[in-house]
């Protein structure tokens, strides 16, 4: 029984397979070794193993078809993909006409805040007092920081930032972006919640979000300005979920 905290749950690749037949070889592993220039840089003992394995001399990790798995029955009893299906059923009982716009959400998270951020203001255009609407946007994945600065924050907590400059002044459209472990990079939180007004009262408390942004510092500016969205851990990961109120 397997929690997946891998984008499409490739059985090979969630904690690296043990249970699953493996599709890579040695060779595949001396490419990469080639490919990133590490030949110099790993030990001689797993190099020479990588060698050996290639020309045929140990053998591969069992692949499909092998015997081993004969009686082997892989389970996905967790994933994203469940998450994101709870969420929604726990979306549509409150009320609100929810839809997954994003499955396997990837990338920089700035980039994926900012594709988040028009997908919710597009919606809400849709939006009108007289329909008495409110929708759920929710998507989930896990994406990347490239760390320029020496700041504290995660990847939830970056994405959340970007996607408040993104929605600066506008009413009716909340995020949460939060890790399912309760832990967003090496801070205490999951993530963090914010909506129209987060940038407008952080301005006003002399907070200025560029230059948190510019340290990779995303933790400190919701610490300072509130946001954060804390948990503790939750004993299990299936990657994160962004939640969009649209109202």
């Amino acid at each position: 029984m397997i929690l997946s905290d891998v984008i499409g749950d490739p059985l090979d690749v969630i904690a690296s397979g043990p249970t699953s037949p493996d599709q890579t070889t040695f060779s595949d592993a001396l490419k990469v070794v080639k490919r990133y220039d590490l030949e110099d840089k790993i030990p001689e003992k797993a190099r020479l193993i990588l060698l050996r394995g290639a020309a045929g001399e140990i053998a591969e990790t069992p692949k499909e078809g092998n015997p081993v798995f004969t009686r082997v029955q892989n389970v996905i009893v967790g994933s994203n993909k469940k998450a994101i299906e709870t969420a929604k059923s726990e979306a549509g009982g409150k009320g609100y006409r929810t839809a997954v716009i994003s499955a396997d959400l990837q990338g920089e998270a700035r980039d994926a805040a900012a594709w988040l951020a028009q997908k919710a203001i597009e919606a809400r255009r849709g939006l009108t007092a007289r329909s008495q609407g409110k929708i759920c946007l929710i998507s989930g994945g896990e994406t990347t920081v490239t760390v320029r600065g020496n700041g504290l924050g995660g990847r939830n907590t970056e994405l959340a930032l970007v996607f408040a400059e993104r929605i600066k002044g506008m009413q009716g459209i909340t995020l949460l972006s939060a890790g399912t472990d309760g832990t967003d990079g090496p801070t205490d939180a999951a993530g963090a919640i914010v909506d129209g007004s987060t940038i407008g009262r952080a301005e006003a408390a002399g907070i200025n979000s560029s230059d948190y942004l510019k340290n990779n510092d995303s933790y400190n500016f919701f610490k300072a300005a509130g946001g954060l969205f804390i948990t503790g851990p939750t004993g299990t990961n299936v990657m994160d979920l962004q939640i969009i109120l649209l109202d």
